[in-house]
């Protein structure tokens, strides 16, 4: 599993951006807009190498979806085969990853959340229960929760709460239990704020 337990406020305030979606992490960041440790106030960020850049983008991205590096990097390699653009092509499969879809479609207030949902058994493709988070979907595929967890107050309040959009590529359906992927999404498509180049010059070094 590639689920990261430590201080998510300080991963937040290192690497300058909001990463898990937590009331905490933006308050950390509200209250302190600079890196965590004795130095982080002084800290100059004209004075970062390259090299750096690279690898915090990576991190951002690897944290934002919750993967373990070994993981990221089997996405990355299957990104760099297809045909494509592999910076676009890695966002694709990361996007298509059933907790992130669950994420998408305002289930889960946190991509931690949608993949405990899934790794608990809540969630449907096409009829059949899947629990592994980073199964893939495919365009067509038709996301559900279970009829036994719609009634499940943390998903209610996830529906009734959160104001979250969802993706132009997904389509809701059943009075929002379910989802079907109307398309492979493209990169203006998806809003996580990465910027996918760095990491494609990181991995190639």
């Amino acid at each position: 599993m590639a689920r990261y337990i430590g201080p998510k406020a300080r991963i937040a305030r290192r690497l300058g951006a909001q990463i898990w979606d937590t009331k905490g992490e933006r308050s950390a960041r509200e209250k302190r807009p600079y890196p965590p440790g004795e130095h982080g106030r002084t800290r100059r960020r004209g004075t970062q190498s390259e090299y750096l850049i690279q690898l915090q983008e990576k991190q951002k991205t690897r944290y934002i979806y919750g993967l373990s590096e070994r993981q990221f990097r089997r996405v990355f390699a299957e990104a760099h085969r297809r045909p494509g653009v592999t910076g676009e092509n890695m966002l694709v499969f990361l996007e298509l990853r059933l907790d992130n879809v669950v994420y998408r479609a305002g289930w889960a207030s946190t991509r931690l959340q949608a993949r405990q949902f899934v790794s608990h058994g809540h969630i449907e493709v096409n009829g059949s229960r899947v629990d592994v988070p980073s199964y893939r979907v495919r365009q067509g595929d038709v996301v559900a929760l279970r009829e036994k967890s719609q009634d499940m107050l943390a998903i209610r309040w996830n529906l009734d709460m959160l104001s979250r959009t969802v993706p132009i590529w997904l389509a809701h359906q059943d009075n929002k239990m379910s989802v079907s992927v109307a398309q492979i999404p493209t990169r203006d498509q998806i809003d996580t704020p990465t910027r996918e180049q760095l990491i494609v010059e990181l991995y190639s070094k």
